[in-house]
Order: structure tokens, then sequence, then C-alpha cells
């Protein structure tokens, strides 16, 4: 025992020597670096904790001299920076040169892959919305699925740029998915064929004479010109006397985009949306001016609106699947009283996050701030409640929303969708009922198409803006139940 104790502490005083000289490095390197501005003003405010690094470079050391296999110092510092930022919340993270390329390219509505907003969470890609019009949504996949297999590859180990990586490929190439589902006893198993994903980030249709429809899929660069073009073109078929602007299963995006939606329907000069942080920088107004709604030298696209817009009775529909600039504009709208919001509670993600380039087309993805409602309301973890609650008919009853991610903003407890996910990974490849179920093969799995006549919610909305009665359950349709007859004249 004396013998095994002295080697322990040996090994214990070399790796404390090795991570002293770790220490000198990264501090040396630290000096060396040309720091922005912001970065020495942050550091001279809160200044490098020495112990904490003293640890952090101990176990690099011991790392760098006794693991298995050599390991590269890009590898472990990446993976470390990394940590770092996923610890935090679900927003927050690292974007090698691969996912920096994807977020912008994204923003401009064109590139290749499966068609799913993804995150991760402790280990597993989850799900946080399939794309409208995309492989992924026509096979059937639901936001908050948990992938756990990409082909016969665990996922539980990958960073997300890997899962991603994998998941992307040439058009017409197949993958397999393995994930687990709430409410589901076995995993689900979708073959799906990859494709070049090309968002139209607006879709609109003429309901009935006099009542338009628009949709929005994603706040991208120039869904605000995409917007004025499609009212234009319902206002030459006629008058309107009631407008639907569809934001379900809208997943966000560029909040320059959000304010510009929501601007072109509330009067100049509001205020749309105000953010909350830390810094100078993070708070703030956004208002419904060109200003906040414009980027570059551009001109304003909104001057090109119909003038009958600001007044057209409106319904919003939303649903788990609206979040963050979705909820922005749902949240402006129903504060000025401009809309009805209708359908069910939205996602909840009320969180600002920074795009802040390193270097190298490398950049951190951080959460800087939460948005506010004109009136003061948080969105975080909360999401808009609507004016008129109707159900979803296909929805999962208890759709994942922001609240039941892990380590967001406002803690909770873990999913148990996540310790379905363990027992899955962890159970024997051949016990019968883990066999995973294939799916995307049945016409039963796909979800009702929006906009479509067998939309329950859109049909709902249509009948507020007549003054008909609206029914808060598909059950109530088929049962012949209905609310009160509406006024006479309502609609007219």
């Amino acid at each position: 025992m004396e013998s095994l104790s002295k080697t322990t502490r040996d090994k214990r005083s070399k790796l404390k020597g090795v991570g002293l000289v770790v220490l000198g490095v990264i501090a040396g390197v630290l000096l060396s670096l040309n720091l922005t501005a912001v970065a020495q003003r942050e550091l001279e405010k809160y200044p490098l904790p020495v112990e904490e690094l003293r640890a952090f470079a101990e176990v690099f050391g011991a790392i760098k001299s006794s693991y298995v296999e050599p390991v590269e110092d890009k590898r472990l510092i990446t993976e470390a920076i990394n940590g770092m930022l996923t610890g935090l919340d679900p927003h927050s993270a690292y974007l090698d040169q691969d996912a920096f390329k994807e977020l912008q390219v994204g923003t401009q509505g064109e590139f290749g892959g499966l068609g799913i907003e993804v995150g991760m969470e402790e280990g597993f890609v989850k799900v946080i919305s399939p794309i409208e019009d995309t492989p992924a949504f026509r096979a059937g996949l639901k936001p908050g699925d948990l992938i756990i297999k990409l082909d016969d590859t665990p996922v539980k180990g990958m960073t997300l740029s890997e899962a991603v990586k994998r998941m992307r490929g040439k058009p017409k190439t197949s993958i397999r998915l393995t994930v687990v589902r709430k409410g589901e006893s076995k995993p689900l198993e979708f073959t799906i064929v990859r494709d070049i994903i090309k968002v139209q980030s607006v879709k609109s249709k003429l309901l009935e004479p006099g009542y338009g429809y628009v949709r929005i899929t994603q706040f991208q660069e120039h869904t605000g010109e995409h917007l004025v073009k499609h009212l234009n073109a319902l206002y030459k078929e006629g008058a309107l006397k009631g407008l639907v602007l569809d934001l379900r299963n809208d997943p966000g995006g560029l909040l320059n985009s959000a304010v510009g939606i929501a601007a072109a329907f509330l009067p100049p000069k509001v205020t749309v949306v105000s953010t909350d942080g830390r810094t100078e920088d993070a708070k703030r107004k956004y208002i419904a001016s060109p200003e906040d709604y414009l980027r570059g030298t551009r001109d304003d696209y909104l001057r090109e609106l119909p003038p009958e817009v600001k007044n057209v009775p409106m319904v919003v529909l939303v649903n788990a699947g609206s979040a963050s600039a979705s909820e922005i504009v749902a949240g402006a709208l129903q504060d000025y009283k401009r809309a009805t919001i209708m359908g069910t509670p939205t996602f909840g993600k009320g969180s600002v996050q920074t795009i802040m380039p390193l270097g190298n087309n490398t950049a951190i993805k951080l959460t800087t701030a939460k948005y506010y409602t004109p009136n003061g309301r948080s969105i975080q973890a909360k999401g808009i409640t609507p004016d008129i609650e109707v159900e979803e008919p296909g929805a999962p009853a208890n759709r994942i929303r922001e609240a039941d991610l892990l380590k967001h903003l406002q803690s909770e407890d873990e999913a148990e969708a996540l310790e379905r996910a363990r027992a899955a990974t962890e159970s024997e490849a051949n016990e019968k009922d883990q066999t995973p179920t294939k799916k995307g093969e049945d016409a039963s799995d796909k979800p009702i198409e929006l906009g479509s006549p067998e939309d329950f919610q859109l049909q709902q909305a249509l009948n507020h803006l007549k003054g008909l009665p609206v029914l808060a359950r598909l059950d109530q349709a088929k049962s012949g139940q209905a609310a009160a007859p509406a006024d006479k004249g309502a609609g007219k």
C-alpha cells in the first residue's frame, strides 16, 4: 500500500508540474494574443481564475501525457470551448468553420440536408422543428424527437457539428434515423432521402373571396420583401375582409426580419420588442422603423404595402412549434390588440443569441439577453398564450417546449424523454420490445398539411373573422356542438 501511495503521489506531483508548465503556456498565449478591445475590457473587469485554470491545465497535461492515444491540442481546446458553452443553456454553442458557414447560408434560404432544426441535449440530437416541405417533415419527424442513432452509429459521444455533418450529404442519398419519442414505448426508425433544402419563407393564397392567408415558415433575410409581394398579390384579387397570418411550426430566424413583419401591420414608431441583458448593448428597444428592420442601405420595402393592411381584421395562428421570432411578432400584435392570437401556447424561446466571430471563420453563439413584448411580458420559458385556444389535431399531447429543455434559463428537472433515450441506448440490442418501429411509410404518420381544407385551426380562424362560432376541439365539430351563433351582421 505504501509503494502504491508513493506511486500515486509521484504521478500527482508530475501532473502538477506538467499542469504548471501548461498554465504558463496558456498565460503566455493569452498575453501574446491580439485581443479585441471588448475582450481586453472584460479581462480587466473579470480577471481569469488562476486556481480553476490550474485545474484545467493539469487535466490538459494529464491527457497529453497519459491518454491511451495521442490527441491534438486543437481538438482538446475546441472540446473545452464547446463544453463551456453547451453547459450554459440549450442555445449557446461553439460554431466551427462548417457550422458557422451553415448558419450564414441558412438565413439566405437554401442549404443541403434533411430539413430539420436541431439542438444538442445531454449527448443526444433533439429535433427543435422539422422545416415544412422538406424530407424530414414529409417523413413525419416531430419537435421533441431525440435522435439516438444515425444509420448504425450511436449519437451519444458526437458533437452537434459531427452529427449534422453525418446528416448532410449528396441529394438522393438516404440515411436511417433512430429516434425516441415521448409517448412511444420503443424507438422509431425513419429512412429519409436527402435533398437540397430550399425554404420558401412566405406562402399565400386566397381562402375564399375576401379572406387571405399568409404563412411564414422561417424569418430570413428577405422575408419582409416577400411578405409585401404576397400581400400585394392578394389585394389584386380584391379588398380583404380578413387575413390569417400563420406562424405555426415557424422556428424563428432573424430579429430584424421579425421586426419588419410586425411593422407591416402596426403603426409607425411603436415598440415591437425590447431586450434586456447584462451589457449596455443588450438593453435596447426595437421599433417599427426602417432603422430597426432594414440592413444596410436597402429601400424601405414596407412603402409598397397596400395601405389597407394596417387595418384589416387579423388572426395569427400559433402552436408549440412557433418560436423566437414568431413569438416576437405574435406578442407585439397581441399587446397592441392588432390581431387575435389563436391556436396553442408557443414554444417559449425568449432569449437572444449573439454571434461573435472568433477569427479563422469560427464563432460562438452566446445567449446575451432576453426578449420582452411591448407590454414588458417575458417570452422566455413561458411563450405566448393565445387569446383563443384551439387544439391542433394530430399534435403530440405533451409537445416539447423551451421549459422542458435542460439548462434553459429557468432550469427545471430533466425531461422524461431523456430518460427514455438513455434507456433505449443502454438496453440490450436483441430485446424484443426495443426493436425499432419503422415509420414514414404510413400516411397516418404524416402531419396535417397546414393551410389545407383539413386544417382545423385554420377553419376556426376563418370562422372568427366571419363572426361565426369558433370550436376549441375537433370532437365538437364531429359531435355537432357549437358556440352561440355569431351576432347578426358579423363579418359584413
